[in-house]
């Protein structure tokens, strides 16, 4: 994860593109990545939704590239790691949502 949060990090800096990354934005456009997502899958049965090939696959692929890009820069604004709030939120959802009893 800090590789990834360092090149994008460098990414970033080369171009100047910081000035453009106010949080409000960086939520703003992770909110447009992820509509990008939804389109892929809009007009798909359940049963297509799981058999993306092809150019399809790759725009996943990409899309997924693109929210990860936009998240893990939004989280390194606040000093968060997205893998480590990950875990902390799923010990909630373990609590809040327990398995039923087998």
């Amino acid at each position: 994860m800090e590789k990834l949060q360092q090149e994008i990090k460098a990414f970033i800096a080369a171009r100047d593109w910081s000035q453009y990354h106010s949080p409000k934005n960086l939520a703003m456009a992770l909110s447009v990545e992820t509509s990008e997502l939804v389109e892929i899958f809009q007009w798909l049965s359940p049963k297509e939704s799981h058999e993306l090939q092809g150019e399809t696959l790759t725009h996943l692929e990409e899309e997924i590239g693109d929210i990860m890009i936009y998240l893990t820069t939004l989280a390194a604004t606040y000093n968060l790691d997205p893998i480590t709030a990950a875990k902390k939120k799923m010990i909630k959802n373990v609590e809040k949502y327990p398995a039923p009893p087998t």
